[in-house]
């Protein structure tokens, strides 16, 4: 039955942000410096003709996304104009419904064939992981635009009251949803969350890792500095997956530090570089025989298989026996969860960059099919941070947020710290979100004095 609730998109604003990065961030073979932040301002109007706005926001994270020998300037210069595509088309996408409504409709019938449409004749077109970034930020503003309409924080509008379309209805008719709305799965919002703490395969540990090129701006470089600073207890690592002895010595490097200065947790991160469950076990095995206590610390280990699932079907029932084992770049959407739990993968890392409505169902379908979860960052800065720090407040995660754009773009989000310091500056190893607005994502957009780029034709 249609609700009186019920939206429709009627323009969009589109705007992209330049940033740099203090320090270079190094994940797998790739090598950042720089992000380009897309915004845009989208305007909805219920069946009443009411309107309202709402902002999203997403680092177009070319490396993370995309991996390849062509250059960033073209993989983000494709990006960007498929934004562009997007901003022009969902005004056209005359549907009526909530958010996720909208959302979930949009990616089924009309993402795939735009993406088809505008990689023609590419020899290598632009990854659908790519696509549902681009996508992700418009969804962001519909679902705060929806609650700014509607005077609700987003995760208050979720439930029955506004979302006609039960669970069953996302996930491909499963009667175990039948009835179900998201907040059956959710959790009662945290205000204060435990912060993760990402540590780049370039990060200096220690003084005798400095090279002299290190920034001098105020902000810590040495890790022990960084625990010391913001209380860290949580430390994420990056490794490489192609060099066991190198991978090996920097989890025990690190773990030590993090014994001697009092944080608790390490988890490890390969970015999809390694193709054998062996190499894996082989370092989990050797730190449980000689590092018995870096052994415990580790929380959980992060994709280290190539992302696409259905083209690398690789039993990883071996990694998981030792350490709950999370898909990041594979979680595509709910279907993609569900593959990796039949190949034994045990958790999900949700984004809100893969659009919130996904994050919503693989939330919702990961916890009833007993995986773990967690909410992993795209180095999120500005507006970003919000509805992903939000999302983690609300999902019921292993132990809180990653979250490091504070580490490599600080002063991108001055003017958001301004409003919202506790959420953009990690006090004794949480962050906090008691400054949120009471609708939308809470971003409090008027407050916060940031100048825009006009927006591209």
């Amino acid at each position: 039955m249609p609700k009186p609730s019920d939206i429709r998109i009627r323009e969009t604003q589109l705007h992209f942000i330049p940033t740099t990065l203090r320090m270079p961030l190094k994940f797998g073979a790739q090598v950042v410096e720089r992000a380009l932040c897309a915004r845009v301002r989208v305007t909805v109007e219920d069946r009443a003709g009411r309107t309202a706005t709402g902002w999203g926001e997403t680092p177009l994270s070319v490396a993370w996304v995309w991996p390849s020998p062509l250059s960033w300037e073209e993989r983000e210069a494709r990006m960007v104009e498929f934004c562009k595509i997007i901003a022009a088309e969902l005004p056209k996408f005359d549907l009526a419904g909530h958010p996720m409504e909208l959302g979930d409709a949009f990616q089924r019938q009309r993402l795939d064939a735009l993406l088809a449409a505008a990689e023609a004749g590419r020899t290598e077109p632009m990854p659908h992981l790519a696509a549902l970034v681009c996508h992700s930020l418009f969804d962001l503003a519909v679902f705060d635009a929806f609650g700014n309409l509607f005077k609700r924080p987003v995760f208050e509008t979720l439930g029955e009251e506004f979302l006609t379309a039960d669970l069953a209805h996302f996930l491909d008719g499963d009667a175990r949803f039948a009835g179900l709305r998201p907040p059956h799965f959710l959790r009662p919002k945290q205000t204060r969350i435990p912060v993760w703490h990402l540590i780049g395969g370039l990060d200096p540990l220690e003084a005798s890792d400095l090279t002299g090129s290190e920034p001098k701006d105020g902000y810590p470089v040495l890790l022990r500095e960084w625990i010391r600073t913001d209380g860290l207890k949580c430390l994420k690592i990056k490794l490489r997956g192609t060099d066991a002895a190198w991978d090996y010595d920097r989890i025990v490097r690190i773990g030590r530090i993090a014994i001697e200065e009092g944080s608790d947790w390490l988890t490890a991160d390969f970015n999809c570089t390694v193709t054998d469950p062996v190499y894996v076990c082989e370092i989990l095995d050797r730190l449980l025989a000689t590092e018995p206590r870096i052994y415990g610390m580790l929380l959980y280990i992060e994709q280290p298989f190539p992302y696409d699932l259905e083209a690398h079907r690789i039993d990883v029932r071996s990694v998981s026996a030792r350490k709950p084992l999370f898909l990041d770049e594979s979680a595509h959407d709910w279907r993609f969860v569900r593959l990796g739990r039949e190949l034994g993968w045990s958790g999900v890392a949700l984004k809100t960059c893969k659009t919130l409505t996904g994050a919503l169902l693989s939330q919702a379908w990961a916890r009833a099919n007993g995986m773990t979860l967690m909410v992993q960052d795209l180095s999120n800065p500005m507006l970003a941070q919000i509805p992903h720090v939000t999302l983690a407040a609300h999902a019921g995660t292993i132990m809180g947020v990653e979250s490091n754009g504070m580490q490599f773009s600080p002063a991108a989000s001055l003017p958001e710290e301004k409003i919202h310091p506790g959420l953009f500056r990690r006090r004794n190893g949480v962050l906090d979100l008691s400054t949120l607005g009471p609708t939308g994502f809470g971003y409090r957009v008027e407050e916060i004095a940031r100048q825009l780029p006009r927006s591209p034709s």
